[in-house]
């Protein structure tokens, strides 16, 4: 991570299964993540998340050491982890109090 071969990623919770980009990162880029390294399969942006191992559909997706939602399809690690491939844990819920009247 502080390497200049590296691209700039952050692993911000060590139990995480994502990290997050810390710039604009190029298919075929290489990070390190807990001394391991992995290719980069897609084109990232800037804090957009990668898997940092592999991901099967179903799974949480785990960020600063909570989970913020599940594939939706099989994630390799270096893969890119966004709208595309994930669900979120909170729209239904969100959306399901506000059809119940809470406002929050």
């Amino acid at each position: 991570m502080g390497n200049p071969d590296f691209a700039n990623v952050i692993l911000l919770a060590p139990d995480d299964n994502v990290v997050v980009a810390c710039e604009q990162i190029a298919a075929g880029a290489v990070i390190e993540v807990s001394g391991q390294t992995l290719v980069v399969k897609d084109s990232v942006e800037l804090g957009h998340k990668i898997a940092c191992r592999d991901i099967q559909p179903d799974d949480k997706i785990v960020k600063y050491g909570a989970p913020i939602g599940r594939a939706n399809k099989a994630i390799s690690g270096g893969g890119h982890v966004h709208i595309h491939n994930i669900e979120s844990d909170y729209l239904h819920s969100h959306t399901a109090r506000q059809a119940e009247g809470e406002t929050q």
